[in-house]
């Protein structure tokens, strides 16, 4: 049986996620249900992104996501099914699928027509649509039993990097539990402006970093007695191909967030230079 994931912004004080999955263990007793996460800022589509794009990977094929950000229903806006990298995915059809999507084409979307005709009464999106069309699904029924195929589905754009001569110019794109700034500057898009130069250093604020480590057993490595740097800031590639500065056994309250004082958004340069 597919498994169910849960990703929402309502966080865990309130009712909300033990509606969602009393509903789900309602109509399924033998549901599996896991949780992503319940922490995203209200109705943050970007963080939302973020997080969801680097955790279904690890899940099963086949596995079906419900995804409650910026979810609440109204007639006017569709709530869909995207058919994507051999998952499914339900959410409200405000953009987001395919900021998570936005490198890779979904096999098909679906707009949900289950419980979302104008005389049904839809009191919490998740419990009242998405949670019957999840529980349809992961009892092997087909999507087209529940929606209709949906060709326009709304289109969101993640702030991409650029370049002018020999510089770089990023933003923040995310910053996690630890307090790690992570940038839309991309591996792929760093070495490929760095084959015509020797050297680079990444600006931001006051700081300046002169190398990026490919990942954070590189730097513990390179710097050897561990002791000796805590909170030392560093530059690493993460697992998501993304440049991302840290600091080392930093947190969220002595760590890169209130070190660097960056926020999403902000600025980040790679300028490059010959020896």
């Amino acid at each position: 049986m597919p498994l169910i994931t849960l990703t929402s912004d309502f966080g865990y004080t309130d009712h909300r996620v033990a509606a969602i999955k009393g509903r789900i263990l309602s109509q399924n007793r033998d549901a599996k249900i896991a949780d992503i996460t319940h922490d995203i800022q209200a109705y943050n589509l970007q963080q939302t992104a973020y997080i969801v794009g680097n955790a279904y990977p690890y899940f099963p094929q086949g596995s079906i996501h419900i995804i409650s950000v910026d979810s609440f229903f109204h007639k006017d806006r569709k709530c869909i099914i995207y058919k994507a990298d051999g998952h499914y995915f339900l959410a409200a059809d405000n953009g987001l699928l395919s900021l998570i999507f936005f490198d890779i084409k979904p096999e098909a979307v679906y707009e949900i027509t289950y419980n979302t005709r104008f005389d049904d009464v839809v009191n919490f999106t998740t419990t009242d649509v998405l949670v019957p069309a999840a529980v349809h699904l992961q009892n092997g029924g087909l999507p087209e039993v529940i929606g209709r195929k949906f060709k326009t589905p709304r289109q969101l754009s993640l702030p991409k990097a650029g370049s002018t001569d020999n510089l770089i110019f990023g933003e923040v794109l995310y910053i996690d539990n630890f307090g790690n700034i992570i940038s839309n500057i991309t591996k792929n898009y760093f070495d490929e402006n760095l084959k015509s130069y020797d050297g680079f250093i990444i600006k931001f604020r006051n700081l300046a970093l002169s190398k990026i480590y490919s990942s954070y057993t590189e730097l513990v490595t390179d710097w050897k007695k561990e002791t000796e740097f805590h909170g030392k800031p560093a530059a690493i590639f993460n697992e998501a191909g993304l440049l991302e500065l840290t600091i080392y056994k930093g947190n969220i309250d002595n760590g890169a967030k209130s070190l660097f004082g960056l926020k999403v958004g902000e600025k980040i340069y790679i300028e490059f230079h010959r020896d």
